[in-house]
């Protein structure tokens, strides 16, 4: 269950308390779900019951409980535990790993996208490099979240901005640019860093950073290291392909069959749609770029995991952490692509 569908199970307990007449408040339109801040149980947590006591005239506890049973009811949710004044703190079931494994593999790079909804964003950027490069990120990011939009430039476009990937007056995510975007300095003009750097270094150095930070364009990008995020991330979706590649000449394929124990790694791929969604909302692409790091990060620790040694034989649980490292690989080349950035199959 991803963070978008645990909080639609929550909104739609809500709806039944409200339709049973237990609770009397207005359904908020979205509900909160997060990460349990440290000390937390379970898997999320949500303040929900906080939010709807004032309105309810009953304390968040007694929210809490009238929910707590509604929730628990929905397919995936393990258990509830209420803790504090009334978080709800929610315990997936086991299987909700292989079934997210599942979903992702099956979506493939559009894991985590949404609905075209109608919606058009008509943003207009400045004649910088970085907030051209930066538009045309979150036009990508937008589509993925169902907002069709074109670019607008402010000035005469520079032509190597097209060599950097920027589409100018085409149809895709139209965002609201920020006007705080820290322009490059002058003499790293998008044919300078072309040059220097190439496409996807230059890309990701623009992206990487806040946009009230100084973006990050030194050589530093194109060092072949895991102390380069732009190498490790590429890299750690080699290794994914890698591994896909080694079990096959194993004799055996992916399947997510049991569950794996590689929390930080689920806890990334299951982000993944929140992340789209804050990064578009927001309008923040380093969002996006910080999440790939997390992920990648993740994968490399876990990697060594996956095939067989020595004579162990290919099994059920071999199969699962390949099926997951390949949902994470899927997580990385889909976000690179929204990024404008590619994603070598050998690195």
């Amino acid at each position: 269950m991803t963070p978008a569908e645990l909080s639609r199970t929550v909104r739609h307990a809500v709806c039944r308390a409200v339709e049973d007449g237990v609770l009397r408040a207005p359904v908020p339109e979205s509900v909160s779900v997060e990460r349990p801040r440290p000390g937390g149980s379970g898997d999320y947590a949500t303040n929900v019951a906080l939010r709807l006591a004032g309105p309810a005239g009953r304390p968040p506890r007694a929210v809490a409980e009238m929910l707590r049973s509604r929730i628990a009811e929905a397919p995936g949710i393990a258990g509830i535990e209420i803790t504090g004044p009334g978080f709800l703190n929610i315990t997936l079931d086991s299987r909700a790993q292989q079934e997210l494994v599942r979903e992702v593999l099956e979506r493939g790079c559009k894991y985590g996208w949404t609905e075209l909804t109608g919606a058009v964003a008509q943003p207009s950027c400045r004649a910088d490099v970085r907030a051209a490069v930066t538009a045309d990120a979150l036009r990508r990011i937008l589509l993925s979240q169902g907002t069709l939009s074109r670019i607008y430039c402010e000035a005469t476009v520079d032509p190597a901005w097209a060599d950097l990937g920027v589409r100018i007056g085409a149809e895709g995510a139209r965002p609201f640019l920020r006007t705080d975007v820290m322009p490059v300095p002058a003499e790293d003009d998008a044919a300078t860093l072309l040059r220097r750097l190439g496409v996807d270094a230059a890309r990701w150095g623009l992206l990487a950073a806040a946009p009230h930070d100084r973006p990050r364009t030194g050589d530093e990008l194109l060092v072949q290291h895991v102390s380069n995020p732009l190498f490790r991330v590429r890299y750690a979706y080699s290794r994914t392909r890698a591994l896909t590649r080694n079990a096959e000449q194993l004799g055996f394929d992916s399947a997510p069959q049991a569950h794996v124990d590689a929390p930080a790694l689920t806890t990334a791929i299951g982000d993944h749609p929140a992340v789209l969604a804050s990064a578009a909302r927001l309008r923040a692409p380093d969002r996006l770029v910080r999440h790939l790091e997390s992920t990648a990060d993740a994968l490399l620790g876990f990697q060594h995991t996956v095939l067989p040694v020595g004579d162990e034989k290919p099994s059920a649980a071999h199969r699962s952490r390949l099926a997951l490292a390949e949902a994470a690989g899927t997580v990385l080349a889909g976000g690179l692509s929204l990024l404008g950035i590619s994603a070598p199959e050998y690195l």
